[in-house]
C-alpha cells in the first residue's frame, strides 16, 4: 500500500486583470491583433504585452490572451513554454544573458558566468533579492565577433570581462547609467517587452540610436554583393595583423 501519497487539489482559473487594467491592455491588445490577417498570429507580440504588465507571463496574462484570440488556455501555454524569452516567474528588472555558447565560452564567457553567479549570489535563471538582476545563460548572442558577449536586456555589451561585467552590475542594482557597447539607451525588462510587443520606443534619441555588426560578421555579405574585403579578418597564425585598409 502506497502511503504519504497527495493528489493535490485541483488548479483554480486563472484569476482575470482589474477592470482598468483589462480595459487598458485589450486597448493594445486589439492594436496588435489589427495589424495580422488571422488573429492568432497576434500570439507572440501579445505576450510581450502582457509581460511588459507583470514583467513576466502569468496564468492571468495567457488567460486574457486566449479570451482575445479565440484559443485555449493549452494552446497559449505551449507557446509561452516554448519560447525562453517569455519569463515564466517574476524576475528582475534587468535580464543579463551571458553567452556560454563555444565561442564566447572559450574567450571568456564560462568565466564571466561563473564570476557573476558568485558575485551576485544566484544561479542561473535565478534573481538577486532586491529584484534588480535576473542572470542566465544564453546558447548564443549572435555578435560571435565581438566575443566574449553579454545582453541587458536584449542590449549588447561585447567584449566583456568578468571585471566588467561585474562593474556593469553593480552600476545597474546601484541604479547607476549604464551605456551599452551598441544600440539603444537600457529600459527595465518591462519597457523592453513592450517594445517587443510593437509598440514604439519614444525615449529622445533611442530609436535613432544605432550598432551596427562588426567586419567579421558582415564580410559573407560583403562578398555575396562582389565587394572585395578591405582587409583580413582572420589572419594566418603566426602573421602580424596588417593596418586596415592594406
Amino acid at each position: 500500500m502506497t502511503e504519504n501519497v497527495s493528489l493535490g487539489m485541483p488548479q483554480l482559473p486563472a484569476p482575470a486583470y482589474p477592470a482598468d487594467v483589462h480595459a487598458r491592455l485589450e486597448a493594445d491588445a486589439r492594436a496588435i491583433i489589427d495589424r495580422y490577417p488571422d488573429s492568432r498570429s497576434a500570439l507572440l507580440p501579445m505576450l510581450h504585452l502582457v509581460q511588459s504588465e507583470e514583467g513576466h507571463v502569468t496564468r492571468t496574462g495567457m488567460r486574457f490572451c486566449a479570451e482575445l484570440l479565440g484559443l485555449t488556455t493549452a494552446e497559449v501555454t505551449a507557446v509561452a513554454t516554448f519560447y525562453t524569452m517569455y519569463r515564466r516567474k517574476p524576475s528582475g528588472d534587468y535580464q543579463v544573458g551571458v553567452c556560454t555558447n563555444t565561442l564566447c565560452a572559450v574567450m571568456g564567457g564560462d568565466a564571466i558566468f561563473e564570476e557573476l553567479k558568485q558575485h551576485l549570489g544566484v544561479g542561473n535563471d535565478e534573481t538577486t533579492e532586491d529584484g534588480r538582476i535576473t542572470l542566465e545563460h544564453i546558447e548564443c548572442n549572435a555578435a560571435c565577433d565581438f566575443a566574449p558577449v553579454v545582453m541587458v536586456n536584449w542590449e549588447f555589451f561585447d567584449n566583456q570581462t568578468p571585471e566588467s561585467a561585474k562593474k556593469m552590475v553593480d552600476d545597474l542594482r546601484a541604479g547607476r547609467t549604464v551605456e551599452p557597447t551598441r544600440g539603444a539607451p537600457l529600459c527595465t525588462f518591462k519597457e523592453t517587452a513592450r517594445i517587443l510587443a510593437g509598440f514604439p520606443d519614444e525615449r529622445p534619441g533611442a530609436v535613432e540610436a544605432t550598432g551596427g555588426a562588426g567586419p567579421a560578421s558582415l564580410v559573407g555579405l560583403r562578398l555575396a554583393k562582389g565587394e572585395t574585403p578591405h582587409h583580413r579578418i582572420v589572419h594566418p597564425r603566426g602573421e602580424a595583423a596588417s593596418q586596415e585598409g592594406e
